[in-house]
């Protein structure tokens, strides 16, 4: 082993230091939350949820999803995950935007303004997936379904067929299983590395 000598002249033996996080990981809730939220938009998108309720999945986007990938997004960027809380942010602000978009529009009713800001969401969120697959090769295949589903959503918004919509529903919902999954990998290795 190394000597080193301190700055009292002393020669004392090199130490390994341990640094703890002093907060968990907000991943897991960040992907759940995802998840139960794009559940929501998958089902709504294929008719599971009748249009009528548009309101209803707006207004649980705003209260449940958005806060708790709030909190998520805090605690990514105090556990110092620039990529993860910067992703987790973007969806955060998402959830408000498509919440309130829900809430204010009539049923049934589609946006230009929306699907545009859905094509610039995907592009981000692309960006962000490419970066993603030096390190975090899951992230990298969700966000690149995530960028589909959006782009599809956007289509349909801009003028494009209901059908489109449906599509994209089907992608939520594979979405959805996926964050669930993931949510669930994140939980256990944090479990086993507390163990």
């Amino acid at each position: 082993m190394k000597q080193t000598v301190s700055t009292d002249g002393r020669r004392h033996e090199a130490q390994t230091r341990i640094f703890l996080r002093p907060i968990g990981s907000g991943l897991p809730l960040g992907f759940f939350s995802f998840g139960i939220g794009m559940l929501l938009l998958g089902c709504f998108a294929i008719g599971w949820i009748p249009v009528d309720e548009q309101k209803q999945v707006g207004m649980l986007l705003m209260s449940f999803v958005f806060p708790l990938e709030l909190i998520a997004t805090v605690m990514a960027f105090l556990a110092r995950d620039t990529l993860g809380a910067t992703t987790l942010g973007l969806f955060t602000t998402s959830w408000l935007a498509i919440g309130w978009a829900d809430l204010s529009s009539p049923p049934g009713e589609t946006s230009i303004t929306l699907g545009v800001y859905l094509f610039g969401f995907a592009t981000a969120i692309l960006l962000i997936a490419v970066m993603s697959t030096l390190g975090k090769p899951f992230f990298s295949v969700l966000l690149t379904i995530a960028v589909a589903r959006m782009v599809l959503s956007g289509y349909y918004e801009v003028g494009g067929s209901h059908e489109w919509l449906k599509v994209s529903g089907a992608f939520g919902i594979a979405l959805a299983a996926l964050a669930m999954y993931g949510g669930t990998a994140l939980g256990l290795e944090d479990a086993r590395q507390r163990a």
